[in-house]
This record gives C-alpha cells, sequence and structure tokens, in this order.
C-alpha cells in the first residue's frame, strides 16, 4: 500500500506525517484490495481538515473529508470514516459474490468437484 501525505497552506511537520502514516497503516492493514492512499490536510483561519482518497483494485475510488479544530482529530475521524466505508464496500462485494455474480476460482473447483462425485 502506498501512503502520500501532503499539506494545503500548511507546512506538514515529521510529527504529523508520522502520526497519520501509523494511523492509515494501522487501520488499513485488514483491506489487502487497497492500493494507495492519498491523506491531503488542510489548515484555514479556525478550521482544520483532513481529507483522505483511496483507490484499489475493483474499481475502488473512495474519498473522505473531516474538519474540527484539530488537526490529529480530524485525522482521527477521518480515518474512522474510510474504514466504514472500506467495510461497506468488502460487504457488498461478499454479498454479490455469494448471489453468484461472479464465481472464484475455488468456487468452480469445488463444484466441478461436486459434478463428478455424482
Amino acid at each position: 500500500m502506498r501512503i502520500e501525505i501532503t499539506g494545503r497552506h500548511v507546512e506538514v511537520t515529521d510529527a504529523i506525517k508520522e502520526y497519520a502514516r501509523k494511523r492509515v497503516e494501522h487501520h488499513l492493514a485488514d483491506f489487502p484490495f487497497v492500493q494507495s492512499v492519498h491523506v491531503i490536510l488542510d489548515v484555514s483561519k479556525f478550521r482544520r481538515i483532513a481529507e483522505i482518497v483511496v483507490t484499489g483494485r475493483s474499481h475502488l475510488q473512495t474519498e473522505v473529508k473531516d474538519e474540527s479544530e484539530d488537526l490529529y482529530a480530524s485525522i482521527d475521524r477521518a480515518v474512522d470514516k474510510i474504514v466504514r466505508q472500506l467495510n461497506r464496500f468488502r460487504e457488498k462485494r461478499i454479498t454479490q459474490h455469494q448471489n453468484g455474480e461472479k464465481l472464484g476460482r475455488l468456487e468452480v473447483q469445488r463444484l466441478k468437484g461436486e459434478e463428478n462425485s455424482e
């Protein structure tokens, strides 16, 4: 998984980069279909905005944005939001798979094995 962290109107310190990278790596490790993550941190007058864009296999492209008065809190809440979205995406793919829209290699082998045993 490739992680890129950029700042908009703010100099992103090493501490913030490391914090965002650890949060993203820790929470998105359960999603092997994620290929790249782009974290965009923005600071305006009283708002601290964290935006996360995730791309991956199976036409996955999703993004979230969260704002608060603290940049660390914005990062935390944005990561939580993206995890919820990725869980929804994974559940949707599993449901489609179970409904027979797309059979994997193991299911085809299992079905062939059942036909031969009859």
